[in-house]
């Protein structure tokens, strides 16, 4: 690290440069338009990142937030948005860090807002408790000239290898909608074509294009001996919806009457779809190939434009969330499916798709189908059947106090699901019996470990602590579900571990049923998708419980 005594009135640029502060406020407001005071700060906070970065070491940086500071570290470092060595993760605050392009390793440096009270004008400007024109900028201005270092915070950091990961645009194509060079990995077709598009004219956001004069309609009277371009359906109120007449009928005089009584005095007769055009069944068609993936099958041909996907086998429903919403962020198509990680039955409908206009633009089509052949959206992946090991903890249990009743709870729910439990202990509340419990399942070939209570924060449950003496890893521990919340899942050895807190004992419907199938589908749980489950994580503790027909976990 340098040694270098850096005086509070000066920056310097990385060519060695130096500017007095007020130097340097003329820079700033030339680069920023204004000398904002939080690129005046910054200019302080790149030199203070500086002094800890050895000489000779070839480094990038990181900012915190997209306000000021981005420029404060391109003026005076190498480090710029258009070279990649300056990296922007906008979590909002006021900090930066300088790392080893190689290793990674570094400092961050941050505002902090715990040294500002002796500061009264910067703590207003971080917290705005004024409004902009009520703040007095000369004496900001000064606090930050004087007492710049005083308000910081360092710490040594070392970035993700993702961070350090050389910035690359990868392999370019050509969109084959509108025709520009784009990154391949953002997808089979350019993100202003996806409807990301900054512009009011962008053709993805347009309305049903307007094709009246294109496909006339007929008359009823004037339609008999004539086809009928689309299925239509009768409704009787409370009793059935279903195609009254399919795509193809031929119009007869017997067919009059029911028209009328459906409201219909005029069809579209007779005719394809207009140039540039795509009929609604094969639009539907061809998206529904698209979006099956493993365990997943169309169910039939196209009706009233619509098409149903089925499971082919039993398991749990994995849904591409970004995948569907940015289908469904195009004009005149949808899709839409049963809720993700759902149980779902071999032949039970899961999912459907379909064009809204009768005839879909063929350039809105090509959007479409272009994000529909990226990847798969539905997926039904198979249960596997465990070899579930329990671990019953607590010393009442354990002293015969009382009878254990989680073994049937957890038995029941496991066999449902078509796994077996192949062994079972007992352990008191002592993280070296319970550890040595959990490796004796492991090595006895459980590929599930269960474990039951001691998740609390009494004294006496030292089931965690006993699980990670026995070598638990990648574990998340408490989960925004309620009741659950002190869930438990992780990892010993080749077996996954599944935590369940005391609450299963009494409630017929806990975390345990939202997690126990994704686990048995060997899928992985994310700190991110365990806060996914916090929207719709409460159960409403029904007297008749109808999980899974309910909100729970949805």
């Amino acid at each position: 690290m340098s040694n270098t005594v850096i005086d509070p009135t000066t920056v310097e640029v990385s060519e060695g440069e130096s500017f007095s502060f007020y130097s340097f406020m003329e820079l700033a407001t030339w680069f920023h338009n204004y000398p904002a005071p939080g690129l005046l700060l910054g200019g302080f906070m790149v030199e203070e990142a500086k002094r800890y970065i050895p000489d000779g070491v070839l480094y990038d940086a990181v900012s915190e937030t997209t306000w000021c500071l981005p420029d404060a570290i391109q003026l005076l470092t190498p480090c710029t948005l258009g070279n990649g060595w300056l990296r922007v993760r906008n979590n909002a605050v006021y900090a930066l860090s300088l790392f080893d392009k190689h290793s990674g390793e570094g400092v961050r440096v941050r505002l902090d807002p715990e040294k500002l009270d002796a500061f009264p004008h910067t703590l207003c400007w971080l917290m705005k408790t004024k409004p902009k024109n009520q703040q007095d900028s000369e004496a900001l201005r000064h606090e930050i000239r004087d007492h710049s270092l005083e308000m910081l915070s360092v710490e040594t950091i070392t970035v993700k290898p993702e961070v350090v990961m050389k910035r690359s645009k990868g392999a370019i194509v050509i969109c084959p909608l509108c025709g520009d060079a784009y990154p391949e990995f953002h997808g089979a077709i350019c993100r202003g074509c996806s409807g990301d598009s900054p512009y009011m004219n962008d053709r993805s956001t347009c309305a049903v294009a307007d094709i009246g004069n294109s496909i006339p309609s007929t008359p009823l009277e004037l339609s008999i001996g004539k086809k009928i371009v689309h299925d239509m359906t009768r409704i009787v109120p409370g009793e059935s919806k279903d195609v009254e007449f399919s795509r193809g009928h031929v119009v007869t005089a017997g067919d009059v009457c029911r028209l009328q009584q459906m409201g219909r005095f005029n069809l579209y007769v007779d005719q394809e779809a207009p140039h540039g055009f795509i009929h609604e069944d094969d639009a539907a068609r061809a998206f529904s190939q698209g979006m099956c993936g493993e365990g997943v099958v169309v169910e039939s041909e196209p009706r009233e434009g619509k098409v149903n996907l089925l499971a082919e086998r039993d398991g749990i429903m994995v849904v591409d969330e970004p995948m569907v919403q940015a289908f469904n962020s195009l004009p005149n198509v949808i899709a839409a499916c049963r809720q993700g990680y759902s149980l779902v039955r071999k032949g039970r409908r899961i999912a459907a798709t379909r064009a809204i206009p009768l005839f879909l633009e063929q350039a809105a089509f090509g959007r479409a189908l272009a994000i529909v052949n990226n990847k798969p959206f539905f997926s039904v992946m198979p249960l596997r059947s465990a070899r579930v090991g329990l671990l019953i903890t607590g010393n009442e249990v354990f002293k015969g106090l009382i009878k254990d009743r989680f073994a049937d709870v957890i038995e029941a729910k496991v066999t449902s699901l078509g796994s077996t439990v192949v062994a079972s202990h007992i352990r008191p509340d002592d993280s070296s019996a319970i550890a040595d419990a959990a490796r004796s399942l492991e090595g006895a070939g459980c590929d599930l470990i269960v474990t039951t209570a001691g998740l609390s924060v009494d004294p006496d449950d030292v089931t965690r602590q006993g699980l990670m003496e026995a070598g638990l890893t990648d574990a998340l521990y408490g989960f925004p579900v309620l009741p659950g919340a002190m869930t438990l899942i992780g990892r010993i050895g080749q077996a996954r571990v599944l935590g369940v807190p005391a609450c299963a004992l009494f409630h017929k419907t806990t975390s345990l049923d939202l997690l126990l199938p994704r686990l048995l589908a060997d899928l992985p749980i994310t700190r991110a998708d365990a806060a996914k489950l916090g929207n719709g994580g409460m159960c409403m503790e029904c007297t008749s419980c109808t999980f899974p027909k309910c909100p729970f976990g949805r």
